[in-house]
């Protein structure tokens, strides 16, 4: 049948299974705009910043591990996607990208809006597309998803000319399977690899399993939680590895790294195996380099032969799906018994919960921000998906939420993008309908992404907002303090009144200063239909430990007891 471009572009949407979709319009991606009015299976969320069009697609695919779709115009909607394909990017998420550009003829011409989109992307993203005709759009389209979903996931764009989306040829959507040169994503490893893994792994006394985002990507909870219990070999998660295994299962040693657990970051330095699977070793797990893994062996796996020894040397490097990887090395593994190695790391896990900042008493007002992230998870029963910006208020949710079920947090990890949590939960929303989430966000990145509270109350989702307001760009705050002799410059935030601005919304509004406080504002929170904000008012000058400071081995960490630091601020 013959078709405009743009009826092409919502026709093969269609047959990709997309039915939502987050945008903005403009003058070069209007034809299509116009076109889809005769498409009503396909739901558009107008957005009010071009980057949260980017972060709401995110957003769905990680909740629903299908690919994300927004689209904007050309110039200034394209180039406001940036900071949400290298957000996508950094954390393999994968999520196509449409934008309009200016017609073909002008391109090169410096005409109004006119950007050279494909040039100022191609670093942030997996691939991109510039269409020069409107007979290969189908085809292109085809291709984006197909990467975008496979292998390692990411962020895809295709940039439309705007004459190509009035242009007319015949439709007919791609069914044969894509072949592209050069890009052969290979899910099993390497047979010979996989042997002498196995053997290394059976041999080891005191080994780690480092387990990071490729195994929720790709859906190994199942082989990766058989392992460990065959094994009996402990369990450590990156950030954005949190909730591949249930926090509360005994061989779940926690998070790793900067901010990691005190008594996972010992088992690691003193593991003489470590078996990492998706994860890439990025600065914030390893600490120095020079002084990482000092005894350990490494096995790494990855879908992404690029990661394989990057950062650190490798041992045994496997190239590989991780479901797949690990469905191929369970059968060669020998059920483990390594009592005195868990007691050793049990003896540290005891040393570090008895100074928790939970067991401690305070007066009721105050109010410490890990307060808030422990009530959330008891009130809740932990049964609920969280997303977080990056900062202190992210650390607290990954130490005090106790994450048992499987993808239960969506945070921007590798990039660290403020203004994140907010349209990734509405994103994640329209992913899982019938799930109750909670944006979890400072009171710096809420400012950065709150013009979308007018698209949340014209979407009418039912979402809870929790900012932890303690008044100051909270981690660069921290650091000021302990790097910068407590010279506060350009941290301390001067806020709106969040309750009023909510109310005028039209979003319910509530204020929590007392701990007393905590439970009631949440259980009101869950009981109400629609969008809530609460503003946490936090101890302003409470600090994240432990810390690996600058240039410190992974074990080298700064432990200042939390109450203490609550306790100054008391005074």
């Amino acid at each position: 049948m013959q078709l405009t471009g743009a009826e092409i572009i919502w026709e093969s949407l269609l047959r990709e299974g997309v039915d939502v979709l987050f945008g903005y319009p403009g003058g070069a991606i209007l034809p299509t705009y116009d076109a889809l009015s005769k498409y009503p299976q396909i739901h558009h969320v107008l957005v009010r910043h071009e980057q949260n069009a980017a972060h709401m697609a995110d957003g769905y695919a990680r909740a629903s591990g299908k690919v994300g779709v927004c689209m904007v115009t050309s110039g200034p909607g394209a180039t406001n996607l940036t900071t949400g394909l290298a957000t996508a990017m950094m954390d393999s998420s994968g999520i196509v990208a449409i934008t309009g550009q200016v017609p073909t003829k002008a391109i090169g011409s410096d005409a109004f809006q006119e950007t050279d989109v494909t040039g100022v992307t191609l670093p942030v993203t997996k691939h991109n597309y510039l269409v020069s005709r409107v007979e290969d759009l189908a085809q292109t389209i085809h291709e984006a998803f197909h990467i975008a979903r496979t292998g390692r996931p990411g962020p895809v764009l295709i940039d439309v000319p705007r004459d190509l989306q009035n242009a007319r040829t015949e439709f007919v959507y791609p069914t044969t399977p894509v072949r592209l040169p050069g890009y052969r994503p290979k899910p099993s490893g390497s047979p010979e690899q996989i042997r002498r893994a196995a053997a290394l792994i059976n041999a080891a006394k005191q080994p780690v399993v480092l387990a990071g985002h490729g195994i929720t990507i790709s859906g190994a909870q199942d082989e990766l939680l058989e392992f460990v219990e065959k094994t009996g070999i402990p369990v450590s998660t990156t950030l954005l590895g949190i909730s591949s295994i249930a926090e509360s299962h005994p061989l779940c040693l926690g998070m790793m790294g900067m901010h990691g657990e005190a008594y996972t970051n010992l088992a690691i330095q003193d593991s003489d195996l470590v078996f990492a699977i998706g994860m890439r070793f990025d600065d914030r797990v390893t600490g120095n380099l020079a002084k990482y893994l000092p005894h350990a062996d490494v096995i790494h796996v990855d879908i992404d032969a690029a990661e394989i020894g990057k950062n650190v040397p490798t041992d045994i490097g496997i190239v590989g799906d991780a479901k797949a990887v690990l469905q191929q090395i369970l059968p060669l593994v020998e059920p483990g018994e390594r009592s005195d190695w868990l007691n050793k790391i049990n003896e540290w896990r005891n040393e570090v919960r008895a100074r928790d900042i939970i067991h401690q008493e305070f007066p009721d007002d105050i109010l410490l921000a890990p307060h808030v992230m422990h009530e959330l998870w008891r009130v809740t029963g932990g049964a609920v998906l969280v997303t977080t910006d990056v900062g202190q208020h992210q650390m607290w949710e990954a130490q005090y939420f106790r994450h048992d079920r499987r993808n239960q947090l969506i945070t921007s990890g590798g990039l660290g993008t403020m203004g994140f949590a907010l349209p990734a939960c509405m994103g994640a929303k329209f992913a899982q309908p019938n799930e109750e989430i909670w944006c979890v966000v400072g009171d710096g990145g809420i400012q950065m992404s709150i013009p979308e509270l007018a698209t949340l109350v014209q979407e009418n989702l039912d979402v809870k907002i929790a900012i932890i307001n303690n008044g100051f760009l909270g981690m660069v705050r921290q650091w000021q303090e302990l790097m910068y002799d407590r010279r506060y410059i350009a941290t301390p935030l001067l806020q709106p009144d969040f309750v009023k601005l909510a109310e005028a919304y039209g979003i319910m509004g509530m204020r929590v200063t007392r701990q007393t406080e905590l439970a009631p504002a949440i259980t009101r929170a869950r009981a109400h239909r629609g969008p809530v904000l609460i503003d946490f008012r936090v101890e302003e000058d409470t600090n994240v430990f432990p810390m690996v400071g600058p240039g410190r081995a992974l074990h080298d960490m700064i432990r200042r007891p939390l109450h203490l630091v609550a306790t100054e601020a008391a005074q």
